[in-house]
């Protein structure tokens, strides 16, 4: 929470009921409380309206697919040494010394 501990956020309490005073300082309180819960509701209310836009978005980019190709199209494995491939370092080059 930026940095501020508890030793910090009593004396910045003490500072403002000092300022403010007992009567002012609820409203205060009140009043810095509803604005950060109004933040909260707009910001999830701005990414939900993204996240939608995004869905509706893919959904668009999404080709259409025709009942007769196949979801995913289908890859060979490459061979392995039981088909008979064996891989082996080239033959010792006679000519070097």
């Amino acid at each position: 929470m930026f940095g501020i501990g508890f030793p910090e956020l009593v004396v910045i309490l003490v500072l403002a009921l000092l300022v403010l005073g007992p009567q002012r300082l609820p409203e205060l309180a009140r009043a810095i409380g509803r604005g950060i819960g109004e933040l909260k509701r707009a910001t999830q209310d701005l990414k939900d309206e993204m996240d939608a836009e995004m869905r509706s978005e893919d959904e668009e980019a999404e080709p259409k697919t025709h009942e007769s190709t196949p979801d995913r199209l289908s890859i060979p494995p490459p061979p392995s040494a039981e088909q008979g491939t064996v891989i082996s370092d080239p033959p010792p080059d006679e000519n070097r010394s």
